[in-house]
């Protein structure tokens, strides 16, 4: 076991610097230049040139690469040129707003699980067909355009919760309901297929032929052996929610880190964008961390093959 983690650790110290690597390179090649964009159109080619000189931007790309790395190492990526802050806190200081979110989403989306273990105990039924097929369109809704629907409907027809902003617990339903809708979807798929198929292997059955109910059968023998999927996608998807957390954000104005990513990368603010990838990054693959070691607890023949 010792030497799975191990692996599973290193793996995802290389997923990180690839993931900080990759986001250097793509700000670097992209068009445009920063140093125009901080200072306008209107200033002249020797302000630009005088600015890409206090940036680094007339460096060599393995020379700016190299005080990357350093920066990295340090976790100093110097003072966004927009906030007159350090980078890393500016990007620290908007986390929580969107941990905040996506924890609520998360929250909200279990409830997918239960009603999916709902439907996968009665296959075949009304129910399974009615739950099936509301997953089915929830998860094919694009999540924006779920966000504008509630927005329209919620929020300015019947006036039942603010459209965007913070500041009550009210705020955060929208947003948290439109990140949770696809979430919630996919885990009543996973939860209703895990537990349908469980329920055709022979132990079940013969529980059901002692005369235990479908209640006693499902929570006293089903949920355990169902759970490797839903654990393993589940606890996977969960960073991919700080990704739609940045569409999510910009939509309800919610102040997160992903309302800030938006504004860095239109403004060319590479500290800032550097930054919050790497913490976004960070997180994910904490949570994927996570995920494995709970996948191998759950089924010890996961650690067995991976310390082969």
């Amino acid at each position: 076991m010792t030497r799975y983690v191990l692996r599973t650790v290193g793996t995802a110290i290389v997923i990180v610097l690839g993931a900080a690597t990759l986001v250097f390179f793509i700000m670097r090649v992209a068009p445009g230049d920063q140093a125009t964009v901080l200072l306008g159109p209107d200033a002249t080619a020797a302000e630009v040139a005088a600015m890409r000189s206090r940036l680094g931007l007339d460096q060599s790309l393995p020379v700016q690469y190299w005080h990357y790395l350093t920066q990295l190492a340090t976790l100093d990526f110097g003072d966004s040129y927009r906030f007159g802050r350090p980078a890393l806190g500016l990007v620290l200081s908007r986390l929580p707003a969107t941990v905040e979110l996506t924890l609520t989403a998360t929250a909200i989306a279990m409830f997918g699980a239960a009603i999916g273990a709902l439907a996968g105990a009665y296959r075949g039924r009304w129910v399974d067909r009615g739950i099936s097929g509301f997953a089915l369109a929830l998860y094919s809704m694009p999540p924006f355009w779920i966000g504008i629907m509630l927005i329209l409907v919620l929020a300015l027809k019947f006036r039942l919760l603010p459209s965007a902003g913070t500041g009550t617990p009210a705020h955060i339903v929208l947003p948290a309901l439109t990140l949770a809708a696809p979430f919630t979807a996919l885990l009543v798929r996973i939860t209703r297929s895990s537990v349908a198929d469980t329920m055709a292997e022979p132990y079940v059955q013969r529980s059901r032929a002692k005369g235990l109910t479908t209640r006693q059968v499902v929570t006293g023998h089903v949920l355990r052996n169902a759970a490797l999927p839903v654990v393993t996608i589940g606890a996977l998807h969960v960073g991919t929610l700080l990704g739609g957390a940045v569409i999510i954000e910009t939509v309800f104005a919610w102040p997160g880190l992903g309302s800030l990513l938006v504004s860095a990368v239109a403004n060319r603010d590479y500290s800032i964008v550097q930054a919050a990838v790497l913490v976004i990054a960070v997180i994910v693959v904490c949570l994927n961390v996570a995920a494995d070691l709970a996948a191998a607890r759950l089924d010890p023949r996961i650690r067995l093959g991976g310390a082969a």
